[in-house]
């Protein structure tokens, strides 16, 4: 009777397996015709985005639907393809699209949990699945990516199949493929990562979002780990080495930023220029862009223009707290709260939000969105003092929301804030107008408003030099004296009301020579030099600069800056003066490569000594040059011969009432604007000039990005004559018998100095005893130097 059972048992299962066999051959004649096409594989063309780099290829900026970076087969580690696969599917190399032996492990191990516990899919399903089907868990879709695995098996390699999975597969934080998670969560391309990151890599594709070492690193890391055991159990690799990537400490990138270094401005403008060219299809075409900017100056001027900012707030005081929470007294309720008052703060500019928990005048103590704590004392504490003292009605107490910041090799706590104030910098080469490094404003996520290029703002002083390059053009010499005394000018050479110019600090020094008035910024000496030379001809001559005439009345408030000008515009006009009288376009993309690397374009900058057309005569830029190293060396900003350099010339710039401040400066190799304002123009404060606040921006750029570049002065041009004159009278010193005989008899000197000048106007004789009219001389210069030579007449 038994044995009759057993048969009928065995009969029974035969009978079912024939019959499901039958079926599932039913569904898969069915179903394999109406399976997709491969081209989808077969010419693999992932969503890659715009991506943005410096020369020297860093990069600065990716924009597109999805972070990709795809990376060929036959560049990717062993390690992270061994991961992969012990991760994922050990017998991938084995089975033909569908793990059999797996699929029998997995029903087992779901019937003995009593639920679906463990999947079956194959990295050859789960290309199926990602490229063609969805996520829908049905038998009708389940055999459907059985059917397709296989088909993907008959037509593609082993190795072109895990290539289109290591790129197609979604990692998390917006991350598709091992590559653009390996600089998502680590920081750098997958080429330069240990076993240890392959391993947190690879546990990934079971659940991005569960796994994601950013938001739960302790599940993350033991998934990692269970990656590094399966890679010893299948001997990928030894005890010692499993060992070790166990204990390596992981350094997550906390941040989305992608970029190796901060210029989202800079790469905004790129982006703006592709899209204007090729349209939507950047986004997802995978072009580079190789920009003229250089890694090591854009992080320096970050640096300097985050730390001129934190100065300016540092001497104006701290303002207060963003916001004020109440604290419960409940631990896990404090929690809470923090957690919740901080949620929606991101950091910016290193900036990093924070709840106050404690604060006396010695010691503030605040709490981090990550649960850290941090102390702030010391020096530190000095700018908040009466805040952390409760004086003068400001009181920071606990609850408190505040920006915090580490500062220094060994980071020191400070408190900080989100500043009003903005500031920009902009470095070209004034060879060719290769823009080396670019910062629009304070931070690009917080305000886009690009202040290099779109802030139309008074230069103030800093527009000076073009009016005396003019002058020069009409006969003054840098030891031509001009009156520095009080000045009415009437409400028609203003353009506006009546004007009594006066210089900055009120004081008037009577006759001095054009090269101290720049060198002290004498506002008196230049609006006189207008009068003399005519409102007209300036603007018309400062065209030659890339100045646009129409935002610059022509009217005698055009001596201090009263036009419109940006920063980047500013830069080009400098470049005349550094390059030796040679006007260069600015420009920022130097090269564009399509997917494959193909060339579709290049930079042809007009060059010095090549297509650069020469605006001035070479002697005017060689004595501006020269009367622009004595502001740096003894006028306005003096404070820069502080780094040690003698091949540097600039010019301050303050408007009225301190709305704006700038230096614009340069050496033969680069030229550099810093600005500072605000966005709605009012004052800077009362002491701020361009000397205080933009200057010392400009300096720390300068130190860093001439570090090691060895001193290059500019060579006179011929056709300048050095003659020693009297610094009185701007004529050559007197030499009679009388002043030798007394001078001896003293024991001084006739004072004297060496000037340049045109060859054609050199000083005059110095007067005869008792005759002439003195210094008044020499207030009016000679008559409009007319050029020579056809080829520097300029239209």
């Amino acid at each position: 009777m038994f044995s009759k059972w057993w048969h009928y048992a065995l009969a029974l299962i035969v009978s079912l397996g024939v019959v499901g066999t039958a079926l599932a051959g039913l569904a898969a004649a069915l179903i394999y015709p109406n399976l997709p096409p491969l081209e989808a594989l077969t010419d693999y063309q992932p969503k890659l985005p715009l991506r943005i780099f410096t020369a020297d290829n860093a990069l600065i900026g990716e924009f597109g639907e999805e972070r990709r970076a795809f990376i060929a087969i036959d560049k990717v580690p062993a390690y992270m393809k061994q991961a992969i696969i012990a991760a994922e599917d050990e017998r991938f190399y084995t089975h033909g699209g569908v793990d059999t032996l797996g699929v029998l492990r997995a029903a087992g191990s779901n019937l003995l949990s009593g639920g679906a516990k463990e999947g079956a899919s194959t990295i050859t399903m789960q290309v199926a699945r990602n490229f063609f089907l969805s996520n829908e868990k049905t038998f009708t879709r389940k055999l459907s990516e059985a059917m397709l695995a296989m088909k993907i098996e008959h037509n593609l390699s082993k190795d072109k199949i895990l290539e289109l999975y290591i790129n197609q597969i979604y990692l998390g934080q917006r991350a598709y493929g091992f590559e653009a998670a390996a600089r998502t969560y680590f920081g750098k391309p997958m080429r330069e990562l240990s076993l240890a990151e392959f391993a947190m890599l690879a546990g990934l594709p079971k659940a991005p979002s569960r796994y994601n070492p950013v938001v739960n690193f302790p599940r993350a890391k033991a998934r990692q780990e269970y990656v590094l055991g399966r890679m010893r159990t299948l001997k990928f690799i030894d005890q010692p080495t499993w060992q070790a990537a166990v204990k390596q400490k992981l350094v997550i990138r906390q941040t989305r930023r992608q970029a190796d270094v901060s210029a989202d401005y800079a790469a905004e403008m790129v982006r703006q220029a592709l899209f204007e060219k090729y349209g939507e299809s950047i986004y997802s075409s995978g072009y580079k862009v190789v920009t003229t900017l250089r890694r090591t100056r854009q992080a320096a001027a970050n640096r300097a223009v985050w730390e001129g900012i934190a100065d300016y707030d540092q001497r104006h005081g701290y303002r207060g707290p963003e916001n004020q929470i109440g604290l419960p007294a409940d631990k896990v309720q404090r929690e809470a709260a923090i957690a919740d008052a901080l949620e929606d703060l991101a950091p910016v500019s290193e900036m990093q939000p924070a709840v106050v928990l404690s604060a006396s005048p010695k010691l503030i103590r605040a709490q981090l969105g990550d649960g850290t704590v941090v102390d702030i004392s010391g020096s530190s504490l000095k700018w908040v003092a009466n805040w952390a003292a409760g004086k003068k009605g400001r009181q920071l107490a606990p609850g408190a929301v505040v920006r915090v910041q580490a500062v220094g090799s060994k980071p020191q706590w400070r408190l900080a804030q989100l500043p009003e104030v903005e500031a920009a910098l902009v470095a070209l080469d004034p060879k060719d107008g290769a823009i080396t490094a670019l910062v629009g404003g304070f931070d690009f996520h917080r305000n886009k408003f690009n202040r290099v290029t779109q802030a139309w703002r008074q230069p103030g002083s800093s527009f000076k030099p073009f009016i005396y390059s003019a002058a020069l053009e009409k006969g003054y010499t840098p030891a031509t004296l001009i009156e520095d005394a009080p000045l009415s000018v009437s409400a028609e050479e203003t353009g506006a009301a009546a004007w009594e110019p006066k210089n900055y600090d009120g004081s008037t020094s009577g006759p001095v020579r054009m090269r101290t008035a720049l060198t002290k910024s004498l506002n008196l000496v230049s609006v006189r030099i207008l009068q003399s030379i005519g409102p007209h001809y300036a603007r018309d001559y400062i065209r030659r600069f890339g100045f646009d005439p129409a935002r610059h009345p022509p009217y005698l408030t055009m001596a201090l800056g009263a036009g419109s000008v940006t920063p980047l515009q500013m830069a080009a006009a400098y470049s005349v003066f550094a390059n030796g009288g040679f006007s260069v376009n600015p420009y920022l993309i130097d090269k564009v490569f399509d997917k494959d690397g193909r060339l579709l374009m290049q930079a042809n900058p007009q060059q010095v000594g090549g297509s650069a057309p020469r605006v001035i005569d070479p002697r005017n830029a060689w004595l501006m040059t020269s009367m622009m190293q004595d502001v740096v060396r003894y006028g306005t900003a003096a404070r820069a011969s502080r780094l040690g350099r003698s091949d540097l010339a600039g010019k301050t710039g303050t408007t009225n009432d301190a709305l704006d401040t700038w230096f614009a400066g340069y050496n033969p190799g680069l030229v550099t604007i810093t600005w500072m304002g605000y966005d709605q123009p009012r004052s800077l404060g009362r002491r701020e000039t361009g000397s205080q606040s933009a200057l010392p921006i400009w300096m720390n750029f300068m130190a860093a990005a001439l570090k090691n570049m060895p001193q290059k002065g500019w060579e006179m041009p011929s056709g300048i004559i050095s003659v020693k004159i009297d610094p009185a009278t701007g004529a050559r010193p007197s030499e009679t018998v009388w002043d030798t005989v007394l001078g001896t008899a003293l024991g001084v000197e006739t004072p004297s100095m060496v000037e340049h000048f045109y060859q054609e106007f050199p000083p005059p004789e110095a007067p005869a005893a008792g005759g002439g009219d003195g210094p008044g001389n020499f207030t009016e210069p000679a008559a409009p130097y007319e050029r020579a030579d056809p080829e520097t007449t300029l239209p």
